[in-house]
């Protein structure tokens, strides 16, 4: 097992219909809490990068600490470059060795968006890579990138078009899900996924999961979801486990960064095995 391409990662899942979580890190830590948690649950696990860490980080610090991280891992996994819009990112990422990629053309014409993907598509296919493709815009900001106004969406036919033309590996429609934390209980349109998958069998990545309802993953998954990213979810509960150490440290007067990092990867490591039980990846690593 070890690091494994997407298509391999995602293959079992969406033939089971169970999921596996696309995890949005940002630093060290992060990092090594959800691959802890996927080694802990016997879990396959899709470590995602936003272009904001990209830049932050740099994509070869970040390289080198997956690479480090994931020597000798007895779990299957994955590193994704979430939402791009910018070629030149993509490319600097799959030389890194990036092994998959979501080309975010969603802001550009369908056809526009059909030709640079295909382009994008043989870019990856040449360093072993996979794409993910999207038609529709995400409603929500994340990393910068997206808009809070909800797009249009496509017929069937034109995403069945966009599939057959541009060979993507997993395709993200918009069926009402959102980036971000939801200030109300979304309106989802699980047909969609249905549709999508009875006539074009492909890997379904579920956008804006942070917030969703068990009901909701589930019968989701059930429909082809065999992607689902986790973002506003790692990032709240890595701050509120911080802002929690650093309340009580001020009450006691006692300063301790090694015991604010344990407290914070304990509440990491938890959140992504919660995860990995819901989504049914648990145990299927073994």
């Amino acid at each position: 097992m070890g690091v494994t391409p997407l298509t391999e990662i995602l293959a079992e899942p969406f033939e089971e219909r169970y999921a596996v979580p696309a995890i949005n890190v940002f630093n060290d830590l992060t990092l090594e809490a959800v691959l802890a948690a996927a080694v802990e649950k016997a879990s396959p696990l899709i470590v995602q990068t936003s272009v904001k860490t990209v830049r932050s980080v740099g994509s070869g610090v970040l390289f080198a600490m997956w690479n480090a991280m994931t020597a000798g891992i007895e779990v299957p996994v994955t590193l994704h470059l979430d939402h791009c819009p910018e070629r030149e990112v993509i490319t600097e990422c799959l030389r890194q060795g990036w092994n998959s990629v979501l080309f975010d053309a969603s802001e550009l014409p369908v056809e526009e968006n059909m030709r640079q993907t295909v382009e994008v598509v043989a870019e990856a296919r040449a360093f072993g890579a996979a794409v993910e493709g999207e038609i529709e815009s995400i409603t929500g900001v994340e990393d910068g990138v997206g808009s809070d106004t909800a797009a249009e969406r496509q017929d069937l036919s034109v995403a069945l078009e966009f599939l057959r033309t541009t060979q993507v590996d997993v395709f993200a429609p918009a069926i009402g899900n959102a980036h971000g934390s939801y200030k109300r209980a979304p309106v989802l349109d699980a047909q969609r996924v249905s549709d999508i998958v009875s006539a074009y069998p492909v890997p379904i990545a579920l956008h804006g999961g942070s917030g969703l309802s068990d009901e909701q993953f589930r019968d989701l998954i059930s429909r082809g979801c065999a992607k689902v990213n986790i973002s506003t979810a790692l990032k709240e509960t890595y701050m509120k486990s911080n802002l929690a150490f650093l309340r009580t440290a001020e009450e006691r007067r006692k300063w301790d960064p090694p015991s604010l990092f344990r407290d914070v990867r304990r509440d990491v490591v938890e959140l992504t095995g919660s995860l990995m039980d819901l989504f049914g990846s648990t145990g299927r690593a073994r």
